[in-house]
């Protein structure tokens, strides 16, 4: 029974588990469709509208995964209970075949003369004893016995009621999966649409991811300028004290990497709201066949109107402005760097000091896409990081 409460309980942790990712996939995907109709304002086709379908579909299909893992659970919570409810059965099966016999034995001495001579007939006070202490057990038996029948009966009953419960469970989750596959095909269609009439546009956008290039190109060298400078200003501090490997850092900076370090996978994201549209590193453009495109960071598609906030305390280390590319905010974590780029608006200058979570600026909306998107990147001195794996996942 031991055993088997365990199992109950691992399966309970585990629906809980799965529940509540089901309810962040699910709220991801809302989510998704508040930014969809923001780009549905514009009749014009965009690849930040390819980027958005590509996140729903995966979010989708990992929603239909994590229900089949939850009907999964079912399945082996309904054998589990169907394998109690017959050794339930079994056990009830032999009480009323044993208390049946005690039934009989005592209706054929039912009697109080019988059991009076059952007594006096004994050779001795002790042994007359022994018989009457006997027939008291016999008698307390019987009605133990009873009470096992009754409350086997119950449990039988509630395992019963439970699995009916299960297997309705089960239903609900089998029409939830179905309805979910449908949404899937149906957005999978529109994908399709979407990449077909964009590709008929092969031009235009050749034309605009040429410019897009030069921009982002402008925006990164100034921030590699920026850090290279504070690397050579962090050599030459660090020569000056004899430190041949490595930058010299005060104790509250080599405090602060350190807290960054420990961090990963748990920072912030650098807006309260959004969903990646373009992973970190090279990877081939969602349109144009055969042509790559190379991220430094990852871009998160947001609501218009959001602010940018820092993913970890540090100190605000440079910020650039760029003619058509925005502005971008700088933070030094210690051995680290944060980038906020794409905005707008900024709320901070060089040498504030930061605490986590805290507004830096507003993001831009490039109003010929309806597309407000942050650009974000991390960097250890001169070394890029992905971003994705330094942030609170969602996934």
């Amino acid at each position: 029974m031991f055993a088997l409460t365990n199992t109950f309980n691992s399966f309970s942790q585990s629906k809980e588990e799965l529940e509540k990712k089901k309810n962040a996939l699910q709220e991801e995907i809302n989510y998704i469709n508040e930014l969809k109709k923001q780009t549905d304002k514009n009749k014009k086709l965009s690849i930040n509208e390819v980027a958005i379908l590509n996140r729903k579909l995966n979010i989708r299909e990992q929603l239909i995964n994590t229900i089949g893992k939850e009907l999964g659970n079912i399945d082996q919570q309904i054998d589990a209970t169907q394998a109690n409810i017959e050794s339930l059965q079994k056990d009830l099966d032999k009480l009323k075949t044993e208390y049946a016999k005690m039934i009989y034995s005592a209706y054929k001495t039912r009697s109080s003369y019988d059991k009076l001579m059952f007594i006096m007939a004994a050779e001795d006070f002790n042994q007359a004893y022994l018989r009457l202490k006997y027939l008291q057990q016999y008698a307390e038996f019987r009605r133990t016995q009873a009470n096992l029948i009754i409350q086997t009966q119950q449990s039988l009953n509630e395992k019963l009621n439970e699995l009916a419960a299960k297997k309705q469970n089960k239903e609900k989750l089998l029409t939830e999966k179905e309805g979910e596959k449908q949404e899937l095909t149906k957005e999978k269609e529109e994908q399709v649409g979407v990449l077909n009439n964009l590709k008929a546009q092969e031009s235009d956008l050749k034309k605009q991811l040429k410019k897009k290039q030069q921009d982002a190109e402008k925006l990164q060298k100034a921030i590699e300028d920026l850090i290279a400078d504070e690397i050579k200003k962090a050599k030459a501090k660090s020569k000056s004290t004899g430190i041949t490997k490595g930058y010299e850092l005060t104790p509250e900076e080599l405090q602060l990497s350190s807290s960054f370090t420990s961090n990963k996978g748990k920072l912030p994201w650098p807006c309260e709201r959004g969903v990646i549209t373009s992973t970190f590193g090279e990877h081939p453009h969602p349109v144009l066949a055969g042509i790559k495109i190379k991220n430094n960071g990852i871009d998160i598609a947001t609501q218009e109107g959001s602010l940018a906030r820092a993913s970890f305390d540090g100190e605000v280390t440079g910020v650039i402005s760029i003619p058509g590319s925005g502005k971008a905010i700088i933070i030094k974590h210690g051995d680290y760097r944060t980038v906020y780029s794409n905005l707008d608006e900024v709320y901070v200058k060089t040498g504030d000091k930061i605490k986590t979570k805290q507004s830096l600026g507003k993001i831009s909306t490039d109003a010929s896409e309806s597309k407000t998107e942050l650009h974000f990147e991390v960097w250890k001195w001169d070394q890029l990081q992905d971003p994705k794996l330094w942030l609170f996942s969602k996934d």
